[in-house]
């Protein structure tokens, strides 16, 4: 690595080169402005306007570097609010070069926040403070004027399962507390990204800036970044704004900053902006990812008339060479990247990944609801993945990738729990010694990879396409261990919407809920809702428009148990005999009966060949009490967290499967 890079990274790409050893009274006088305005709208932007001359006077006698002072104007007025809020070192604008990712690396390496993994071909292994290993969802706000935007009537002045509001004076409290001079002695990096391919219709881009090189790496993963982007930007100045910090605290872990006390992720969707605070861990700084392409995205698809679902999309060619593409909700840690990088075992079949977690949907000037993947990489929860339940993702992720809170092994490599048998000299997720006779697991439950979309080898030929693909069927699912059949699909758009609704799945590791706890989980969207969740089903219930080429909407379960506690159905790439008959139904094949709950395959209608012996009567099995019950939970939940708020198209729904489960 050249010396001379890396110097110019973190020495010479100065905007405010150490603010703090400015003129001290000015920058009191910049922070007293700045608590009394409680920075009403844009981080800093009323400070900055009331103290105008104490900001200049802090700027005065420092120039701008070159790549600063190229940015579009908007921009460079982002960047120069936030570096005057945050007081960084130096300030870096990221170009997504290889001489720079090499240079973040390198200073990770130096830093302790990254070891090299020698077994494999440029694997990097990162071991977060043990209390930074998740999305901190209890500590996620989603800021409007008014609490009804952001949370149904049924829980106002509540705490809302379907989203956390906070108040205009709150959020700019927060921001107040945390950010002034949080990055002094870092470098702030900036990084203009575009979530989707650039350029596309169905794209759109943003500007994070962070003191964390962690999440400019996995940033440069994750999202298109650099270059590119700022020439996009000359063309169209439209960006979210992202303002992340990891924070200052006492925590003693080496080489993984955090302030899990004071811990913060805020939204204000009328401003496009998203601010994070206290938290390296991907789903909390990573602010493409969930912040932008969900939360604020939902906001912005239902401004504009789209979709931006927590979904997978998927490429399935069936044995006659007809290829048609599914899009997928299901909650993280619940098999959407098994589903998306699938090994069929139905002879003739051919699926082929376009994304493994979020699909930016819209309806074409043809009525072809389209969809792209907004991102560049697979961020996929590591245990559980091995050579049988995922092959694909396996040979995905041993190059180029960051892999985060796994163990390593003694080799160079590393191991997390069902990814075969452990070998010996394990180091656990939290750099001890581990070996297989401890209690406790090696890898953490939500342990990561982050690996570029481009190492999947089968990677669909229009991932990147920039009008998308064409949407045939929606599949909505989760974890269910009883009474929940494998599929059933949908009698109409508005039956669809419900089975979306009234969603419920097993809470994972993904999130810091105990795992096991049977939750409310519609659209597999709880935790990212970015406004009310009323006005998204009436969203969604809108969609169906003279022509438009509807897609069939499904709910399948792969999860179900027999009595024993085994899993009913083998899954994983036995999941394409679902696949293939929820794709004769597109086609309106009669291969369907109907149930009180919905369409159902007909006897012998789903390929079972050479399973053994599969128990499809239990599996299909409709329990009248244990729907009954699920009945009731469904209408307390639409009472007790959305109440007025609920389209009366649910009420109905809900009414028809009462009454088919009582005929029943």
């Amino acid at each position: 690595m050249p010396k001379k890079f890396v110097s110019n990274i973190y020495y010479h790409s100065v905007l405010i080169p150490r603010l703090q050893t400015h003129n001290r009274q000015n920058r009191k006088l910049f922070k007293m402005v700045y608590f009394i305005t409680r920075i009403s709208k844009r981080f800093a932007q009323v400070a900055i306007n009331c103290s105008r001359a104490a900001h200049q006077t802090a700027l005065r006698g420092n120039k701008l570097s070159p790549q600063v002072a190229a940015l579009t104007p908007k921009v460079r007025a982002f960047v120069e609010r936030s570096a005057a809020l945050c007081e960084p070192e130096h300030v870096h604008v990221c170009d997504g070069s290889e001489a720079e990712a090499s240079a973040l690396l390198q200073l990770m390496q130096n830093q302790g926040t990254l070891k090299a993994l020698p077994k494999y071909d440029n694997c990097w292994l990162a071991r977060t403070d043990p209390v930074d290993v998740a999305r901190v969802e209890s500590r996620t706000y989603i800021c409007s004027e008014h609490e009804r935007d952001v949370v149904p009537v049924a829980r106002a002045g509540q705490k809302s399962a379907l989203g956390n509001y906070i108040t205009p004076p709150d959020y700019d409290k927060a921001v107040a507390e945390r950010f002034p001079g949080c990055m002094r002695g870092r470098t702030m990096y900036v990084i203009p990204f575009s979530m989707g391919p650039v350029g596309s219709p169905l794209s759109k881009i943003g500007v994070e800036v962070t003191d964390s090189p962690y999440v400019v790496y996995s940033m440069r993963v994750m999202t298109r970044i650099g270059a590119s982007v700022l020439e996009a930007l000359r063309k169209d100045e439209h960006f979210v704004r992202c303002l992340h910090s990891v924070g200052r605290s006492d925590s003693p872990t080496v080489g993984w900053p955090c302030d899990p006390a004071r811990t913060i992720i805020l939204h204000r969707p009328a401003d496009n902006e998203i601010v994070s605070y206290g938290s390296g861990y991907g789903g909390n700084s990573l602010l493409g990812k969930k912040c932008f392409a969900l939360r604020l995205g939902s906001v912005l698809a239902r401004r504009e008339g789209w979709l931006a679902e927590h979904m997978l999309i998927v490429g399935v060619t069936d044995p006659k060479g007809r290829k048609r593409y599914i899009a997928a909700a299901f909650p993280s840690a619940c098999g959407k990247t098994n589903l998306a990088m699938m090994t069929p075992t139905l002879p003739g079949y051919k699926v082929e990944c376009v994304g493994d977690d979020i699909a930016w949907m819209k309806f074409d000037k043809h009525g072809v609801l389209r969809a792209i993947n907004p991102e560049n990489g697979f961020f996929g929860v590591a245990p559980g993945t091995s050579s049988s339940t995922n092959p694909i993702a396996m040979a995905s992720v041993f190059q180029n990738t960051v892999f985060t809170n796994v163990a390593e092994t003694n080799d160079g490599g590393v191991w997390w729990e069902g990814m075969g048998d452990a070998p010996e000299g394990i180091t656990d997720w939290k750099g001890k010694p581990w070996d297989k006779t401890m209690k406790i697991p090696a890898a953490h439950p939500n342990s990561r990879f982050c690996t570029p979309a481009s190492n999947c080898p089968i990677i669909d030929g229009d991932w990147e396409s920039s009008e998308g693909v064409p949407i045939s069927a929606i599949l909505l699912g989760g974890r269910r261990p009883a009474g929940v059949p494998l599929v059933v699909e949908a009698r109409d758009w508005a039956h669809g919407v419900f089975l979306g609704a009234s969603m419920r799945s097993e809470a994972t590791a993904a999130a810091e809920h105990a795992s096991k706890v049977v939750m409310h989980d519609p659209f597999a969207m709880r935790p990212f809702f970015g406004y009310n969740f009323g006005e998204y089903l009436r969203h969604w219930l809108s969609m169906p428009q003279a022509g438009r080429q509807m897609p069939k909407i499904f709910h399948v379960n792969w999860f179900r148990k027999d009595q024993q506690g085994k899993f009913l159905w083998p899954g994983f790439g036995d999941n394409s005999r679902v696949l293939d008959w929820v794709l004769r139904r597109c086609a309106e094949e009669p291969c369907h009966t109907e149930t009180p709950l919905g369409y159902v395959p007909k006897d012998d209608a789903l390929d079972t060949s050479n399973l053994g012996n599969i128990n499809m009567k239990e599996l299909f099995s409709i329990p009248k009490d244990f729907w009954l019950q699920e009945a009731n939970a469904i209408e307390k939940y639409f009472k007790e967290e959305v109440g007025e708020d609920l389209p009366n198209e649910m009420w109905d729904q809900l009414m028809i499967l009462k009454k088919n489960i009582q005929k029943s």
